[in-house]
């Protein structure tokens, strides 16, 4: 596990930004995944700009969600659908193709899981797989309690996602259950990055790298990867012992 501290969150975004630029330099069919929330929002920027500008061509990677709300797709305004839609896709010059979403609404949502492993296996695996942190310590919908040996699956959301996830809501949103890439993923792609900014975030983000290794803190996996790249703004590593 590598971790880099910027001085804000933009430096931090444009540094995660960097990371696919070169990965897609390197490989411009690399598979992608990327989350949604808070986090990534100014990496995709950096992205969207690069890529209308002709920096860097999109058009050839695979990008993959990384997770979605059970029962939401891109016509509920806090999916995970949504946001990639509305932040990433529609906001390029050039529409991308190669495009791979979870069916959150998918009647057999074991099966549903099943298809995202097929094809990301059918696709020599991931080149990078791009997280945030939950408040919980959850990395995708890998909620407390998750083995890190699981790949796709359905989650059982911990109470701590259900109230923090209602932000990305107009109303109040039952949130009855996640869909999500697995640890086993992370553990398994060329580079795992976790983008993790602001001072609420430095707790979580301390007892995942420097505390115990644990399934109850989902994003202790990190400490255990070779291929792990943290970037973090100053404020989200305010309470590492550096």
């Amino acid at each position: 596990m590598e971790v880099k501290i910027y001085s804000n969150y933009d430096e931090m975004s444009k540094a995660a930004a960097e990371l696919v630029a070169g990965q897609l330099a390197e490989k411009p069919e690399s598979v992608l995944v990327f989350p949604s929330g808070d986090s990534p929002t100014g990496t995709l920027n950096c992205l969207v700009d690069w890529a209308n500008d002709g920096r860097i061509d999109l058009t050839q990677a695979f990008i993959i969600g990384l997770d979605e709300w059970v029962g939401m797709d891109e016509n509920d305004k806090g999916s995970c659908k949504y946001y990639l839609k509305n932040t990433f896709f529609d906001k390029l010059n050039t529409k991308l193709t190669n495009v791979t979403l979870f069916n959150a609404k998918a009647d057999d949502l074991e099966a549903e899981c099943e298809r995202m492993n097929n094809f990301i296996a059918s696709k020599g695996g991931l080149d990078i797989m791009m997280v945030g942190i939950g408040m919980n310590g959850h990395l995708g919908l890998n909620e407390p309690g998750t083995p890190f040996n699981l790949y796709a699956h359905p989650s059982e959301l911990d109470p701590v996602t259900v109230e923090v996830g209602q932000k990305y809501f107009d109303t109040a949103t039952p949130l009855t259950g996640g869909i999500t890439l697995g640890l086993q993923h992370l553990a398994e792609a060329g580079k795992a990055v976790l983008i993790a900014s602001g001072a609420k975030k430095a707790d979580i983000i301390a007892k995942s790298l420097q505390g115990e290794l644990s399934t109850a803190v989902p994003a202790s996996i990190l400490q255990t990867l070779d291929n792990a790249v943290v970037l973090l703004d100053e404020d989200g590593a305010g309470k590492l012992n550096k």
